[in-house]
This record gives structure tokens, sequence and C-alpha cells, in this order.
């Protein structure tokens, strides 16, 4: 089972990307954050195997959350995936020099949205 935590400040985004992932018999969301500095407490707490990361949020940001998560040794193995509105986004460079292990754009095809995890995303 793949376990993942959604981070988006918009609550309308979070709701659509549960949608989506809960329809696949493997993926199981764990958790969501509407903020930065929530999504580092539950990538501690949960540990789950993939984070989706809004780039631009407010307070602690997707950048600042991700270079958080990537250097903590708790959650360990995550891979975070920075979610942007535009494929150019000049933070996607940062994010991915942060930690992230890739990026997805948010008007991307909801058949292209499916985590790829080796392993499984078993712990």
């Amino acid at each position: 089972m793949i376990r993942v935590v959604l981070a988006d400040d918009q609550a309308l985004v979070r709701a659509s990307f549960r949608a989506l992932l809960d329809a696949e018999p493997d993926i199981e969301v764990v958790g969501e954050a509407g903020d930065g500095a929530h999504a580092v407490r539950l990538a501690r707490q949960i540990r789950p195997d993939v984070i989706l990361v809004d780039i631009r949020m407010p307070g602690v940001d997707g950048l600042a959350a991700t270079r958080q998560i990537a250097g903590d040794p708790t959650p360990s193995g995550v891979r975070i995936v920075v979610l942007t509105t535009f494929e150019l986004d000049e933070y996607v460079g940062e994010a991915l020099r942060g930690g992230a292990a890739g990026f997805l754009v948010k008007n991307t095809r909801a058949r292209r949205t499916r985590p790829r995890c080796p392993g499984g995303g078993s712990r």
C-alpha cells in the first residue's frame, strides 16, 4: 500500500486529489495539511511514502517544507512531489534541489497522476 499525505492550502484541491487517489486500490491518503508547517509535522508523525506538496502556500511554503522534510531523518525515504500551476515554474528547480523527487503540474490529466514508488511503498 502506498501511503500519501496531501499538502495544499486549497481544500478543494486536496479533496480532488483525495478522490482521485482513493479510487486506486493500492493507494491510501493518510493525511492532509493546509500549510507547510503541518505537512512537516505529518511527515514526522505518519512517515508516509509520498507527500504531494503545493509549492505556494501561506506561512511555511512548499519549498521550505520540502527542504525540512528532505533534511529530516525521521521521515526517511519519503518521496516529495511538488505541485505547481505552471510547468516552467521558477520554483520547481529550487524544489528539486531542495529534495523533491519530482513535480506535478496541477492541470495534468488525471490518468497521469498516479504515484510510482519502487517496492509498492511498503515500509
